[in-house]
């Protein structure tokens, strides 16, 4: 049930996720990043966001750490090449450890018809 997801960036496929972590509840998946070819880091991704006017929600150039609000450009879309639609796609992480991709607000029923495994695996941490 591992699905690969590809991510773009302006159009430009950088790299791929499996959005192997969630919070169901709040319609958000997240993941690890792995690139393409050409890996993003903190300096590029910070003049990325510079150079569109994208808000960074933290920035910690003494740790090379950077998170960053909304980037429409950024677009991540299933192995049917379907885009998965939030309300919002954002990088965050760090050189020395790597970077996230997370989309928040995938409405209902896409969010469970897209990610079932997240949602069995919310509802099982209420059975007993």
């Amino acid at each position: 049930m591992d699905k690969e997801y590809s991510i773009h960036l302006d159009s430009n496929k950088i790299g791929t996720t499996r959005l192997e972590k969630a919070d169901a509840p709040m319609g958000v998946v997240f993941g690890e990043l792995k690139f393409e070819k050409d890996e993003l880091n903190y300096d590029i991704i910070k003049s990325y966001c510079n150079d569109n006017n994208i808000e960074l929600a933290d920035d910690y150039p003494e740790n090379k750490f950077i998170s960053t609000s909304t980037i429409d450009s950024l677009v991540i879309k299933n192995e049917l090449g379907l885009e998965i639609k939030g309300m919002g796609n954002q990088f965050s992480g760090m050189d020395s450890e790597g970077f996230e991709i997370s989309i928040e607000g995938i409405a209902y029923p896409f969010y469970e018809e897209e990610f079932p495994h997240h949602v069995k695996a919310y509802d099982q941490m209420f059975k007993e």
